[in-house]
């Protein structure tokens, strides 16, 4: 972000923006765009779930940092309409004792979103894919945006017996293609 802001004067308009679908995983985040042409934006998005939430059934937790780069190319104008991206992802994971229903595939590994009821796994991933969306113009500084990711992740793991504590019970890697990215953001423009 502070290479982002770093090229605010050369670039001219900056949004601050945050996805709604993401927090209500309890996941904050926040992103900023910049404009890298007349109808090209990069953009920039960070997301941390910190929080493990205590149960009968044991510790539940998504705990997870995420950093998504992306190009934006917008078929009129940047910020307003219809754009297709690219993305990069990348970041780690320590996760247990959820049902998360992964609108995709694991191949070449374990599947982890079925071991997530009976597991904790940890570890990192890394992946890319292609995005559309929709952004609409609500006043002067603010739009909403609607956007769909589709890619691919390479996932690293540790898989450990139980939610808090346990041994470990096994390593591996696995393939994820399907959903990478979802979102309804309120967008700040400066």
């Amino acid at each position: 972000m502070l290479l982002l802001a770093s090229a605010l004067p050369a670039v001219g308009q900056v949004a601050v923006k945050t996805n709604l679908l993401y927090d209500a995983t309890t996941t904050p985040n926040l992103g900023m765009e910049v404009g890298a042409g007349s109808r090209s934006t990069i953009s920039l998005v960070y997301g941390l779930n910190p929080w493990t939430f205590h149960s009968d059934s044991g510790d539940r937790k998504i705990r997870h940092w995420v950093v998504m780069p992306e190009y934006r190319w917008w078929l009129c104008s940047k910020f307003d309409g219809h754009f297709f991206g690219v993305h990069a992802m990348g970041g780690q994971f320590n996760a247990a004792n959820i049902n998360i229903p992964f609108p995709g595939a694991f191949f070449g590994g374990e599947n982890i979103a079925k071991g997530l009821r009976d597991y904790r796994y940890q570890g990192w991933y890394v992946g890319a894919g292609v995005t559309y969306g929709y952004q609409w113009v609500l006043s002067k500084h603010w739009n909403f945006e609607a956007e769909i990711g589709a890619g691919y992740n390479y996932v690293n793991y540790d898989k450990f017996n139980c939610s808090s504590c346990g041994r470990k019970v096994g390593e591996g890697d696995t393939n994820y293609v399907g959903l990478t990215k979802l979102g309804l953001s309120f967008i700040y423009l400066f």
